[in-house]
């Protein structure tokens, strides 16, 4: 309650000057979520590698042993396991950085407050806002290079750029997690998380290429997939790791600003939104 007071008291005199710098106040609420995550990393684990490994294993391998008998000119010349492997990539951790934004956002800003705390203290509201998108993006950085690894052992990668294939992994899990965190500063309980899921996410991991080649929809389907940030980040990793960028290098261009601009706009809306959730209380 006290922390709650705190901030209203601080809103309601007006800007307050920050009593530290920017990066100093954004890496202690870093160092919060890292804290966070040492005590509950296990209950994530099988989540974060083990679903996208069992992915990779069922569809790549078992599926894609009856898609290599009878290759799918569309594949053109590849094996399914490496068709799917960057999309799958991608995909993941968009789920990742979908699921980061929703609870534990919301866990800090209703549930237990936390996010109240620090901005009772010379946190900023953007400070918040930017530290929890700083650490979503170390999360996504390091499912992404296990996922990667997992990814060359099974050799699935044509080329080595799949380095480059994770920072694009993760700018498109981040092209979800903030708008998506923007959303979750608006809410009181997790009620309308299941439809963002269901009827947002869970569609679009299945519709923007990472299964199949978009080609492969309806045409009126295809124009939707191509407006998804999914279909540029799966294709961008996909380019990557084939090998195939200089064939059309404007294109990987194109995916790579429509993520970036997703992001900023959607980091500049959650410190928005935030802010607005803490000086209310």
């Amino acid at each position: 309650m006290a922390t709650l007071t705190g901030a209203r008291e601080r809103a309601g005199s007006g800007r307050v000057p920050p009593l530290a710098p920017a990066w100093s106040t954004i890496g202690r609420v870093v160092e919060h979520r890292a804290l966070q995550y040492r005590r509950t990393f296990r209950a994530s684990l099988f989540s974060s590698f083990g679903v996208p490994m069992l992915f990779l294993t069922a569809m790549g391998l078992g599926l894609g042993g009856y898609v290599d008998q009878n290759p799918d000119p569309s594949l053109a010349g590849l094996t399914y396991l490496q068709f799917l492997a960057p999309g799958l990539l991608a995909a993941s951790i968009m789920q990742s950085g979908s699921f980061e934004a929703a609870f534990p956002i919301l866990g800090g800003l209703q549930w237990n407050k936390i996010f109240h705390a620090m901005y009772a203290t010379p946190i900023q509201a953007r400070d918040v806002a930017f530290g929890n998108i700083a650490w979503i993006g170390l999360r996504l950085t390091l499912v992404a290079t296990v996922f990667a690894i997992v990814i060359v052992l099974f050799g699935a990668s044509r080329t080595p750029l799949i380095v480059l294939a994770i920072p694009v992994a993760v700018l498109t899990g981040l092209s979800f997690a903030t708008p998506i965190m923007a959303y979750t500063a608006t809410q009181r309980t997790a009620d309308k998380f299941a439809s963002l899921f269901r009827f947002g996410i869970t569609p679009l991991f299945l519709f923007s290429g990472t299964f199949y080649p978009i080609e492969s929809l309806p045409s009126f389907l295809q124009p939707v997939a191509w407006l998804s940030p999914l279909w540029h980040g799966v294709d961008a990793c996909r380019m990557l790791m084939l090998g195939t960028v200089d064939r059309n290098p404007l294109l990987f261009t194109i995916h790579i600003l429509v993520l970036v601009a997703i992001t900023l706009i959607g980091a500049l809306l959650a410190a928005r939104t935030i802010e607005a959730r803490l000086v209310k209380g």
